[in-house]
């Protein structure tokens, strides 16, 4: 499937679904015009139409000409998306979800028998070309298919192929992966404003810091407990920290909540 020939509707225009379809255009993976946006919001269409280029609709019927349909809206209302798109879908259509916990199965029965699904979980840095997206392939899909999505979602970062069981994983880790380091960002900026560091110095600081640290990792391929033992001299101000940390249980704590994160997206499934 060529993706600069296929028509693609994004049925639900979010923020992610504005970030790949963006990324879709500036990668020259698509034209523009091949891409038709559906959503409830008169404004929001027509924001989408003056700043990408792409058609849009607010009935989602017009995925009966599609090639590739993307399902991006709330898991809540996957129900109802999928009955009002059933009687129109072509079967040869090729369906991308990333609604999270909705799995491939429920979306190849509602949408009948012989739907290609393919799932992906992408996360929020998608907005800047930075994403993380776990790619899964339901029952039907294809490695055409599969390469199709990792085309897709590589216009806005890097993909990753994982087993359909895997992404509740995914989604604890990667998914909702930028929240926890924003709260690691608030709680640094806070600690920093405490010790009576200027707003904008603290903010410079730690962003690179926390920047700098992932890109050292992932340019060294050394892991994660190997790089913080670097710095982390006994009897130092580094030694300090980590054993605070470890006396509050803050590993712990983190390894909990991705659990618990993981759960809820078992639950959505369900």
């Amino acid at each position: 499937m060529s993706i600069m020939e296929s028509k693609v509707v994004f049925v639900g225009a979010g923020n992610m679904a504005e970030a790949i379809a963006a990324g879709m255009v500036r990668a020259e993976f698509c034209a523009a015009e091949k891409i038709v946006m559906t959503d409830i919001r008169p404004e929001r269409l027509s924001g989408l139409e003056t700043d990408l280029g792409v058609s849009t609709s607010a009935d989602n019927s017009v995925v009966k000409n599609a090639e590739i349909v993307v399902l991006a809206v709330k898991p809540q209302i996957m129900n109802d998306v999928l009955e009002d798109i059933a009687p129109v879908l072509r079967k040869e259509t090729l369906v991308i979800s990333i609604a999270a916990g909705i799995t491939a199965e429920k979306i190849e029965r509602a949408l009948g028998e012989g739907t290609r699904v393919i799932r992906v979980m992408p996360n929020t840095p998608a907005l800047i070309g930075q994403g993380a997206s776990g790619i899964a392939a339901g029952r039907l899909a294809d490695e055409a298919d599969l390469e199709v999505a990792e085309t897709i979602l590589g216009c806005v970062g890097e993909t990753v192929r994982v087993d359909e069981k895997d992404l509740d994983a995914v989604t604890a880790l990667s998914g909702s992966g930028p929240a926890y380091v924003f709260y690691l960002l608030e709680s640094m900026l806070a600690a920093a404003e405490e010790m009576g560091l200027e707003k904008e110095t603290a903010r410079t600081l730690a962003l690179q810091t926390v920047e700098g640290a992932a890109r050292l990792m992932k340019d060294s391929g050394e892991e994660a407990a190997e790089l913080r033992a670097k710095v982390t001299s006994k009897g130092g101000t580094t030694f300090a920290a980590m054993t605070s940390m470890e006396e509050s249980g803050v590993k712990p704590a983190i390894i909990k909540a991705l659990k618990a994160a993981q759960m809820r997206s078992k639950e959505l499934s369900g």
